[in-house]
């Protein structure tokens, strides 16, 4: 059984640290998570989640009625008296690739003079390898120690991963510390790596690289069915049976995207670059996902006989705007940047997402300015001249294909980012169908 008399203090509320702390209450410590954003404080407080994440607003609201999970304003109130601090604060990609630390270091920076002798800070943002360094260089408290501990954690399914997870990893010069983390995840039966904190900081964007790297392989390996006349679905199927290689994250789409991998493999280019390798492979995997959004654009394209740089008088129905089901997250959404080009290029975009339908948060609305939002998936095929299928929403394979077809009339093309449909019901009913790597 946990320790409850250890007191955990978790800075920064987004996904990783609202997950972190939650999970970790509902597995019985004492957790409080501290934010500078009172308001977002105070939705917490008051039992409103501000993300879409499969069962967190559950472990949040079981949590808080056991006296377990408090959330307080500032990363000070939620250091002070703790034996264990989580930074869970954003790392931004800097212009130049690299990772930016100026959040994290922020952090430390005020926790540091309230932290009381033998805690134990710890790295889960995704940071750069020698940041347990940089961290103890700005708290210069030689009682405290600095661990790494990674999250690997995805987007929709991040309670799971966390109550469930592959392996926890942690990195610490000093093995006690190391144990002290360790045992948190008691009760938890999982793999505990513990290593050095360069190679637990390395685990984490070497992780993210491969599962990139699966994705922007079949998405290659789909242009290439595409120009042979193969259909990528059995050649996943021919590839993934094999146990080494294995079926997930080899699902052919519109690219890769979200709040890490874009960010990571980036990143992970400019740490290598920075300690003197050429990781000529990571760049490869950044570039076949470009290019993959541009065939995308293509693919719009060609759908009404239009080159891609005139789409003046088109318009497009896009189901789907977040980078993947199960989330509201936008950020490097491969639909946003998809329809970002077709709209430079003049073309009007009506679309649907389920959680885009009540209220826009601040960032929602900036980022979906121009775009015609439905209140219903089958309203994004009203005057549409191409439908596109953008993210994978399980509900979009329920949608009524007749119904469709009498609402953008025979011969409109249903461009398939996400290879959700068969192709013969799609034709059956009159429609044009176009998929990634589908014969």
């Amino acid at each position: 059984m946990p320790d409850s008399s250890i007191r955990l203090g978790v800075v920064g509320t987004g996904y990783v640290g609202l997950t972190t702390g939650a999970c970790f209450a509902h597995m019985g410590h004492h957790v409080v998570c501290g934010d500078i954003d009172q308001r977002k404080v105070d939705m917490l407080n008051a039992g409103h989640i501000p993300i879409v994440e499969d069962g967190l607003e559950q472990v949040v609201t079981d949590a808080r009625g056991l006296g377990r999970l408090e959330f307080v304003l500032g990363a000070e109130a939620a250091a002070v008296d703790a034996d264990i601090v989580f930074l869970c604060v954003p790392t931004p990609q800097g212009e130049d690739g690299s990772a930016d630390l100026s959040y994290i270091e922020a952090a430390a920076g005020q926790i540091a003079p309230v932290l009381k002798p033998g805690a134990v800070v710890v790295n889960k943002s995704t940071v750069p390898v020698g940041s347990t360094i940089a961290v103890e260089q700005v708290l210069q408290r030689s009682d405290v120690f600095v661990v790494s501990n990674p999250e690997f954690l995805r987007e929709g399914t991040a309670v799971g991963d966390f109550l469930l997870p592959d392996r926890v990893v942690i990195g610490s010069s000093d093995r006690g510390a190391a144990e002290k983390v360790a045992a948190l995840y008691d009760g938890i039966d999982t793999p505990i790596i513990i290593t050095d904190p360069s190679s637990a900081e390395t685990i984490k964007y070497a992780a993210n690289g491969f599962l990139a790297m699966k994705i922007s392989f079949v998405n290659a390996v789909a242009a290439m069915c595409e120009a042979v006349g193969a259909d990528v679905a059995a050649v996943v199927d021919g590839i993934g049976s094999d146990k080494r290689i294995g079926r997930q994250f080899l699902n052919p789409g519109p690219g890769w995207g979200g709040s890490c991998f874009p960010k990571d493999s980036r990143a992970l280019v400019k740490i290598a670059e920075d300690h003197g390798y050429n990781f000529s492979m990571m760049r490869g995997v950044v570039e076949v996902n470009d290019e993959q959004r541009a065939r995308m654009v293509d693919k719009v394209a060609r759908a009404v006989g239009r080159h891609h740089s005139n789409l003046e008088g088109v318009t497009v129905g896009a189901m789907g705007l977040t980078f993947k089901a199960g989330t509201d997250d936008l950020r490097e959404s491969p639909a946003m940047a998809i329809i970002a080009e077709l709209r430079k290029a003049g073309a009007r975009v009506r679309a649907f997402d389920p959680t885009t339908c009540g209220e826009l948060s601040p960032h929602q609305a900036v980022a979906l300015d121009g775009i015609e939002l439905c209140s219903e998936l089958i309203e994004v095929a009203d005057g549409a001249d191409v439908l596109c299928v953008f993210t994978e929403w399980p509900e979009f394979a329920k949608i009524d294909l007749e119904d469709v077809a009498e609402r953008v009339g025979a011969g409109t093309t249903l461009v398939d980012m996400r290879n959700m449909f068969d192709p013969w019901n799609v034709k059956r009913v009159g429609l044009g169908y176009d998929g990634v790597g589908r014969r």
